[in-house]
């Protein structure tokens, strides 16, 4: 027999009820009910990480022990859900405990924020339609404290205190937590070469955010896995190891099945392997460290300004003339200092002899370069005649010390055993990776062994090096 109207609408609220309820109870189910296009069935990684959050807070992650993890490292590939779901999380546990505290740090205040605003803004998400299941329909005891306007700092009725986020290196001093989440600390590769700044994040990861955990808190950290010495690097070779559970995921498997074809195709998957830099590939979507196979150059020093007594400033340039159709010229240009090398300009191009002329005279007058060496293998003799030649005629200067020479030495030993110079004397502006990207992917692709795509950066950098390593009186004069 047929349902009356009443019968069916009886059916729907009670549908509606039992819904709330598994999303009350289940991670999962909760997700499900707030985006349900994007949390599907079949979407295995996800399902796998709802239950592993939930059995975390819950006290269901165990040891062989059997006593429960507190800790959970996350390494996923990017625009997985990784972010979105420890978002989620936060809303649920909120929801379950209205006492909860937690604080997140990201990579900088804006990333924080942005974590912070998502989750305030779920929680009181009002309804568009009247069907519609929103996050007070699950949890009506859990509402936004009036006149806490704050993104970064805010809490829910009746508490005080609920929810922090800051950048790396802010300050979270007078606020304790119960969950703690580090969300992707390390912005970029850049910031991953740099021995500095990962050591930065890391006093101030275990220095400061560790201080605020309450007894028994729970910890979460979802990152990339840049670096050896990233936060994940240094703690699974630390002491307290075993004390993390992990869950590692990559992109594709070692027997060729996508994690997820509908977030990440294989046709995208393999569009990105051949575009992207083969290390911060692998990083991105295999969670393997940039540093960990055959790469030379373990980091890069930065500056953020130029040294303010520059007496007896000097401003050297290194050469590399494209020897084949597929090789760059590099110029670099640098103000040499009390024997560092501060990086001011570089030039590198694929164009021909007849475009890379004038734009080498140029590059070294606008940057008022004294010494220049130019390598004369291939062609690089009548380029430097020619340089020489325009710089007197555009220019009307022969105030540069421009030399050409024969480099006889093996390029690779050269490369390798100037490598701790490069890294450690050299200096790079900050924004070296937006300024020269082609020259910057040259400098962090490079490999100790095997065949490398290009070594023209490479190159004339260990040059500029021997520039100063070895003497200015060292430099071989025309040939």
């Amino acid at each position: 027999m047929d349902m009356d109207r009443r019968d069916r609408e009886r059916l729907l609220v009670f549908e509606r009820e039992r819904r709330i309820r598994r999303a009350k109870k289940s991670l999962w189910e909760f997700c499900k009910m707030l985006a349900p296009d994007f949390y599907r069935e079949g979407r295995w990684h996800l399902k796998l990480l709802c239950d592993t959050l939930q059995a975390l807070y819950e006290g269901r992650l165990v040891k062989e022990d059997g006593s429960p993890y507190k800790k959970l490292m996350m390494n996923m590939p990017p625009r997985h859900g990784k972010s979105r779901t420890l978002i989620n999380f936060c809303m649920w546990a909120l929801g379950r405990d209205k006492s909860n505290k937690v604080i997140t740090c990201s990579y900088n205040d804006d990333a924080a924020s942005d974590f912070s605003r998502y989750t305030r803004d779920g929680i009181a998400q009002e309804k568009t339609y009247p069907h519609e299941i929103v996050y007070g329909d699950i949890f009506p005891e859990s509402r936004i404290k009036k006149g806490n306007g704050s993104y970064q700092q805010w809490a829910l009725e009746g508490e005080f205190f609920n929810y922090k986020g800051a950048g790396i290196g802010g300050s979270i001093t007078g606020k304790g937590c119960n969950i703690s989440i580090v969300d992707d600390p390390v912005k970029d590769a850049e910031t991953a070469l740099n021995a500095r700044a990962l050591d930065k994040i890391w006093t101030w990861y275990s220095g400061t955010f560790l201080s605020r955990k309450e007894e028994g808190a729970i910890e979460i950290i979802n990152m990339t896995r840049w670096a050896k010495k990233d936060i994940c690097g240094r703690i699974l070779v630390g002491p307290e190891a075993d004390d993390w559970y992990l869950l590692k995921l990559e992109a594709k498997d070692q027997e060729g099945k996508m994690l997820c074809s509908g977030l990440l195709s294989e046709k995208s998957y393999q569009s990105l392997k051949v575009n992207m830099v083969p290390e911060i590939f692998k990083a991105n979507y295999h969670q393997e460290p940039i540093d960990q196979k055959g790469k030379l150059y373990s980091h890069f020093s930065t500056y953020n300004c130029l040294p303010a007594n520059q007496e007896g400033k000097m401003i050297i340039s290194y050469i590399d003339t494209a020897d084949q159709g597929d090789d760059y010229l590099c110029a670099i240009a640098g103000l040499e200092y009390e024997g560092e090398i501060y990086i001011v300009d570089v030039l590198y191009t694929k164009a021909g002899m007849e475009v890379t002329e004038p734009q080498t005279a140029e590059f070294l007058v606008r940057n008022g370069v004294n010494k220049v060496k130019i390598e004369s293998n291939n062609g690089g003799r009548s380029f430097a005649r020619n340089v020489e030649r325009i710089l007197w005629e555009e220019y009307k200067t022969r105030r540069i010390d421009l030399q050409w020479f024969h480099q006889s030495k093996n390029k690779k030993a050269r490369i390798i055993s100037n490598s701790s110079f490069v890294m450690n004397h050299i200096y790079y502006s900050e924004d070296w990776k937006n300024r020269w990207p082609n020259y910057y992917e040259a400098m962090n692709s490079y490999q100790k062994s095997g065949k490398n795509r290009n070594d023209d950066g490479p190159d004339a950098t260990t040059g500029l090096a021997e520039m100063v390593s070895e003497g200015f009186e060292l430099m071989i004069g025309r040939v």
